[in-house]
């Protein structure tokens, strides 16, 4: 089964490239309806879009899902369930599809909550109580977007049609439009993990790494960014973007703080993408969707290609995942470690890599924008973060010497598992500059400073430096100190939110509760309702009792008035 949906995911995804480049090079637009059913004068449509954006994205996820069910093939060969994975994988870019195609709300709500459905399926795939509990913080994080995006379609009633396409730019001032793009733009904010509703996506890593390399770097987490491209009108011409950047700014600098005092392999992986997606998010709230655009399909390459090198170095290191029980693997696994590195720096920003096309001219368009000195340094402090979380992530497993147990056979000869990471190794080494040539027919020209233009590059070096700075041990356990411990703990753990969203969400709640059952339920309604009067009547049928059993003179008497007072009530009647 892999092999088949391997071969017809490669297909279609390479007619939607090449469908794209058609559709870029004539700058076409095809709105296509569909008569689902007819009834007299009642129709049922369904529409689709296909322009270069949608066949483009289109196209990178079904190659980024067709290398990684090749992919699954040999890590997940020991599972006796594969076909269910394999099935499920399929459902969830399905799904995908029908959300990237679609310009009305009913449709995409059907591609949305397919994508949530299927993620929480996919999170508790492995099943323990750490699965369940992380797949229920992502179903409840999203189900808040999905009541947002139910919001919206409600509010769409007050046009014509759930094409919001043809309403954007029309209607782009008027209250009801701003009240619909304020719901999707909560929406895409659960969906991309934006603060504050990050905490589910470090969670989700408690699914099988193929997934989380297809579902939380490329494609999932995207849709958000996807959403609001779509919506792009509606946030540049309001205060809806201003929001947006503070939030997505924040989110930047917060998960490159969390990755830096990390030690999950997958969790630094996680909250490099949430990092990321926050820089998509604020370079499209500052109205630049082409860029936005542009940087969420090189990162989809080089990102899961990183999940990718991390569940095959997972998988030589028995299962185990903490980066200090690693080391030397340079030595070990070459070719995975090279894959690695490549995703890395591509990820830093390497000049020419896939990164670098993206984040520069991002970082160039930040510096020539009219922006503010906090988001500014959000910006750019960010970028030193990525770099730096990056290289101490190298530092930690691929120099010195091998921690972990002396019993791990240590190879690099999962022949399948690479031949799928070899795809996206070349498309995260070409897949930028391609990209830029077919996006951006001219290039831009970005006339700065020299000391603006090298800030960037000065900013990487510096984070470089700090990262191995970090990755030193005894640094380490001076960061571990009296003095430092309280604030590594609240940079380590995003700044405290998985608690507030988690048992910050239900102490209360759940106080409350229990004080009420323990003072209503179990309290004086019970004892003014049914326990009390048990009571009284047992009270009373004892003393009754007592009375019956000492004396049959009182028994007798008390059997003659009960005939007497049935006798007067029933003259009365």
């Amino acid at each position: 089964m892999c092999s088949i949906s391997f071969i017809y995911l490669i297909s279609i995804s390479l007619s939607c490239f090449l469908l794209s480049l058609y559709f870029l090079l004539n700058n076409m637009i095809y709105f296509i309806e569909w008569e689902v059913v007819s009834l007299n004068s009642s129709s049922i449509v369904m529409t689709f879009l296909f322009d270069w954006m949608s066949l483009l994205f289109m196209s990178f996820v079904l190659m980024i899902a067709s290398l990684v069910i090749f992919y699954s093939k040999e890590y997940m060969s020991n599972d006796n369930n594969i076909n269910r994975f394999i099935m499920l994988v399929l459902m969830f870019v399905l799904s995908m599809m029908l959300l990237i195609i679609s310009p009305n709300l009913i449709s995409i709500l059907l591609g949305w909550d397919g994508l949530g459905l299927v993620s929480y399926c996919l999170v508790i795939y492995f099943q323990n109580i750490k699965s369940y509990n992380a797949g229920m913080l992502t179903a409840l994080s999203n189900r808040i977007g999905d009541v947002a995006f139910l919001l919206a379609i409600a509010w769409m009633l007050n046009y014509g049609s759930w094409n919001y396409i043809f309403y954007l730019e029309i209607m782009q001032n008027e209250f009801e439009m701003l009240v619909i793009g304020s719901l999707m733009m909560l929406a895409a904010m659960t969906k991309s993990a934006q603060i504050p509703f990050s905490s589910w996506l470090p969670a989700a890593m408690a699914a099988p790494t193929p997934v989380s390399a297809l579902v939380h770097s490329s494609t999932l987490v995207t849709a958000g960014v996807y959403l609001l491209i779509r919506f792009n009108i509606i946030l540049s011409t309001s205060w809806l973007g201003q929001l947006l950047l503070l939030l997505s700014g924040l989110t930047m600098f917060m998960a490159g703080l969390g990755a830096n005092f990390e030690f999950d392999l997958k969790k630094i992986i996680a909250l490099s993408t949430l990092s990321q997606l926050g820089l998509m998010m604020s370079i499209l709230s500052m109205g630049f969707f082409k860029l936005a655009m542009f940087h969420l399909l090189t990162h989809a390459l080089f990102k899961a290609l990183l999940f990718m090198c991390a569940g095959a170095i997972i998988h030589n290191m028995n299962n185990s995942q903490d980066i200090r029980l690693m080391g030397g693997l340079s030595i070990h696994m070459p070719l995975t470690s090279a894959c690695f590195n490549v995703s890395n720096l591509a990820l830093c920003g390497m000049p020419f890599l896939a990164g670098f096309y993206s984040k520069d001219m991002i970082l160039e368009i930040v510096s020539i924008s009219n922006v503010n000195m906090f988001s500014f340094f959000l910006y750019y402090f960010s970028t030193g973060l990525t770099v730096s979380y990056s290289f101490r992530l190298v530092y930690y497993s691929m120099t010195g010497d091998l921690n972990c147990g002396s019993l791990n056979m240590l190879n690099d000869e999962s022949w399948i598992m690479l031949r799928g990471m070899m795809g996206l190794l070349i498309m995260s080494i070409i897949g930028g500059s391609m990209l830029n040539w077919l996006i951006f027919p001219f290039p831009y020209m970005i006339c700065l400073p020299i000391y603006m233009k090298l800030l960037t590059l000065f900013v990487c070096i510096v984070g470089g430096l700090s990262g191995y700075l970090i990755s030193l041990s005894n640094l380490y356990f001076l960061n571990k100190s009296l003095f430092m411990y309280n604030l590594s703990t609240f940079l380590g753990s995003m700044w405290f939110m998985p608690y507030i969203s988690t048992y910050g969400m239900i102490f209360y709640p759940l106080n409350y509760g229990q004080l009420i059952v323990k003072s209503f339920d179990q309290g004086w309604s019970e004892y003014f309702g049914g326990q009390h009067l048990y009571q009284k009547l047992s009270t009373y049928s004892k003393t009754l009792f007592l009375m019956h059993n000492n004396s049959l003179k009182i028994y007798l008497m008390l059997f003659v008035f009960w005939i007497l007072i049935l006798m007067n009530f029933l003259l009365f009647l």
